[in-house]
């Protein structure tokens, strides 16, 4: 039996067995179809059994498939750093690879607590965090997602010390939102006069806390938030896991700000959801705290996996199709039909990008939903009472419209 993630098994259904993917459709083998509007867990950017990743990976497997990436290096990991180096701030240059986000978070947690021990500021021990963030599964992701996430309640006991960020939510129709962010702001200015040579880093979801609710908050409150921490001598790490590769609308979510972050995590969307692969991306000066003649200087950090050819490959090959300027004119044309459609009997409307996401007056209400797509034929997943699109981007439009005239019939059955 497989043991599902996030999945109660006494009390679910059954999984339905898929045989075959084709852009935004799951076939399953008794023939039924289902239109993936979660991009499989907000991986599959491209859609399903995209030919070119496809490609890619196959001419990759049969040259070479593994190595091990320490006395070795190998074209593909290099050709992705190349293709990445155009669109990121040219203070990220240094790309440690792994194979997750989790992992990619881990790497970053370690690197920013080393890069002051190396230093002799070892007390630099704490890490702020926004409220209710997700960051993954190993034991520092949950520590840095704090103890209010819905996820992690079970394992709150061996958590490590962080403080956490109050998140001045937008929505459509929000009221007093400069008022909100100046006062968690001044929050976050008393705690550091009396504790800032404690924290290392700052970590954030930029713009988008994704698995939280797809809660978002404003480019401003980022930027001043990034500024007053860096203030005090803290590093700024940005998880672009989820919100990397044009989900926010741009390539990053960090392009809306101007200050950038000392590290930034990359994973899911970048093989186009083919393969599991991560990056860790530091800032020359980070990269340089570990080199020394001391070996325990040195990042203690690795994978059996890390950096693996194909999955690199796969990566590259998503990369080339996210800059091909039909791909940018899909994510305007998604955005403009979130923006344009109207729902009646939801609250808290919020879109950015390729994310359209809004509530409903319970969980209840919200499975209810979620069960009469499905049997509509569209796959979509619940974060207790909020409902979000988020589509591969080979969606067509008539597609992404008839979803929306099917939410509104199945929310007015309510």
């Amino acid at each position: 039996m497989i043991w599902r993630p996030f999945t109660q098994e006494q009390t679910a259904a059954r999984p339905l067995k898929i045989v075959k993917g084709d852009g935004i459709w799951l076939y399953t083998e008794d023939g039924k179809r289902y239109a993936d509007l979660i991009s499989s867990w907000w991986v599959t950017a491209h859609g399903h059994a995209c030919p070119k990743i496809a490609a890619a990976i196959a001419q990759q497997a049969a040259t070479l498939e593994q190595v091990i990436l320490t006395a070795f290096v190998h074209q593909p990991a290099e050709n992705l750093v190349a293709r990445l180096k155009t669109v990121l701030p040219l203070s990220l240059n240094h790309f440690f690879f792994s194979d997750n986000g989790s992992t990619a978070v881990e790497v970053a947690l370690k690197i920013a607590y080393q890069y002051f021990k190396n230093q002799g500021e070892g007390q630099r021990k704490k890490y702020l965090h926004l409220e209710g963030a997700y960051h993954g599964d190993t034991y520092g992701a949950m520590s840095v997602s704090g103890s209010r996430s819905m996820y992690h309640f079970n394992f709150t006991d061996f958590f490590f010390e962080t403080a956490s960020i109050p998140v001045p939510e937008w929505y459509e129709g929000v009221e007093d939102i400069e008022a909100q962010e100046e006062h968690i702001l001044e929050q976050v200015k008393t705690l550091l006069k009396e504790e800032g040579s404690s924290f290392c880093a700052l970590i954030v979801e930029p713009l988008i806390q994704g698995a939280r609710g797809m809660i978002m908050y404003r480019p401003e409150f980022l930027e001043q938030l990034v500024t007053l921490v860096r203030s005090f001598g803290i590093l700024v790490i940005f998880d672009e896991v989820f919100t990397g590769f044009y989900r926010t609308g741009s390539c990053f979510a960090m392009d809306a700000v101007p200050t950038k972050p000392d590290l930034v995590c990359l994973s899911k969307a970048l093989t186009g959801g083919f393969l599991p692969l991560s990056l860790t991306i530091a800032t020359d000066a980070i990269y340089q705290a570990f080199l020394s003649d001391d070996p325990k200087k040195a990042l203690i950090h690795g994978h059996s996996y890390t950096g693996n050819p194909i999955a690199c490959a796969a990566a590259c090959a998503s990369f080339d199709l996210f800059r091909q300027p039909e791909t940018l004119q899909k994510v305007k044309m998604v955005n403009q039909i979130h923006r344009s459609q109207t729902l009646q009997g939801v609250s808290k409307r919020r879109t950015l990008g390729l994310v359209s996401a809004f509530d409903l007056a319970s969980p209840q209400d919200a499975k209810k939903v979620i069960e009469h797509l499905f049997e509509r034929g569209i796959f979509m997943r619940p974060l207790g009472s909020t409902l979000y699109l988020l589509p591969p981007l080979c969606i067509k439009a008539d597609e992404l419209q008839w979803v929306y005239q099917e939410l509104q019939q199945a929310i007015e059955m309510l």
